[in-house]
């Protein structure tokens, strides 16, 4: 066989006419394929270089392009006037601990009324603040301006301890006890007592944390329990009140600072407060008493409006006193009908709104479950809401005047 024939009858593959049409086709594809992988890895390329976008108008940064951007949630607070205070503060105690559960609907009603100050706002009776759930909470509010209080309880649990977030410090409440108070307010309770290291390290703590979350006014219960020292020459407090003001100044934020002083009268040691805090120890009609001490208790029951105590102190703030009692101020109020629950408001609010005194008015309070009153959300608690029992929201809303 002649191979060589058979080979120059052959064409090589290399060699075969392509029709241009493929030719075309094939580079059109080969360019498309080029120019896609050039095109990311170009963006590969520029992303690690080039500088994360921002939001002028917001200054949020985003790392990653096409992501959802979303600036972490910090209170401001603002100046505090000590007037606006008096005439828009509201009690709210433990709203920003959960009191009350529905804790969704009660900001609600705030976010509908007039308060400018939320007094007791974040509890400490018998539990540890929890700063984190108090900030979350705080989003939620609308109301421009808005002061939010802290309580500082004359009552703690030895059985707890408190676990600063800030500095990972644990502070155990069995060392702040004072001496022969344990068991007061229930098992493995006690009064903490001012006089002790740990006590002063635990508010030093607990204070520093709050001013970081924006909370502006500050009170003591029961100081004369918590102080045994409480006259001016001896007392700790001196120190507690110049650190809790040091760190406001550092942080540059205006704090206020009070404490229920009840019969105390010593005038240096009232002024060293921007306030003193007290009840109005109402009748079962709404009526008060003018004279220094309540004649419905055989010791002293201070009426701190009374021109013994409010003459020595700063200023002077008054509620509808709840010590989870039937018979305390609150549970008097809700067992009131609407009329007269609304006159007695009134009638408190004009009495007390004046000079250096002012009147709180009742957002969330505390009730004794069998008060067989109104209520708010659960029979523990009242509230002025639409939405429950009392419904006195839109008749308070009316008497406090607009920021």
């Amino acid at each position: 066989m002649d191979i060589s024939k058979n080979n120059r009858n052959r064409t090589s593959f290399w060699r075969r006419r392509v029709p241009f049409s493929f030719v075309f086709i094939f580079l059109i594809i080969l360019s498309g394929i080029i120019s896609w992988y050039t095109l990311n890895f170009h963006e590969k390329i520029v992303f690690e270089f080039t500088q994360p976008k921002i939001n002028p108008s917001s200054g949020k940064t985003s790392l990653f392009p096409g992501e959802k951007e979303r600036l972490e949630w910090h209170f401001k607070p603002g100046p505090i006037s000590m007037e606006k205070i008096r005439t828009n503060g509201c009690v709210a105690d433990g709203f920003l601990s959960g009191y009350g559960e529905k804790t969704k609907e009660i900001t609600q009603m705030l976010n509908r009324s007039n308060c400018v100050y939320l007094h007791r706002a974040l509890e400490t009776w018998l539990r540890r603040p929890d700063f984190k759930e108090a900030e979350n909470i705080m989003e939620k509010v609308e109301l421009q301006p808005v002061v939010y209080g802290m309580f500082i309880a004359e009552a703690i649990s030895t059985r707890k301890k408190f676990e600063d977030d800030a500095s990972g410090e644990n502070y155990h409440y069995e060392k702040m006890c004072r001496e022969g108070t344990e068991g007061r307010w229930g098992n493995e309770t006690c009064i903490p007592s001012v006089s002790n290291v740990e006590y002063r390290r635990y508010i030093k703590a607990i204070t520093r944390r709050a001013m970081d979350i924006g909370i502006q006014s500050f009170l003591f219960g029961q100081i004369q329990l918590q102080d045994k020292d409480h006259n001016f020459k001896d007392t700790e407090m001196k120190k507690i009140l110049e650190d809790m003001r040091q760190y406001a100044k550092e942080k540059k934020i205006q704090i206020i600072i009070g404490a229920q002083t009840d019969d105390i009268v010593d005038e240096k040691y009232l002024r060293m407060f921007d306030y003193i805090e007290g009840g109005v120890g109402i009748d079962a009609v709404g009526r008060v008493e003018d004279q220094p001490c309540s004649s419905n208790f055989s010791s002293c029951w201070a009426l701190l409006w009374d021109k013994r105590y409010s003459s020595k102190a700063n200023n002077v703030l008054l509620h509808l006193d709840w010590s989870g009692l039937v018979w305390d101020d609150m549970g008097k109020f809700a067992r009131m009908d609407k009329e007269k629950r609304i006159e007695t408001i009134q009638k408190l609010y004009n009495k007390f709104n004046g000079g250096n005194t002012g009147f709180l008015m009742p957002f969330l309070a505390v009730l004794n479950k069998e008060n067989e009153g109104c209520y708010g959300p659960n029979k523990n608690f009242y509230t002025p809401s639409k939405k429950y029992k009392c419904k006195d929201e839109d008749e308070i809303n009316k008497i406090i005047p607009e920021p």
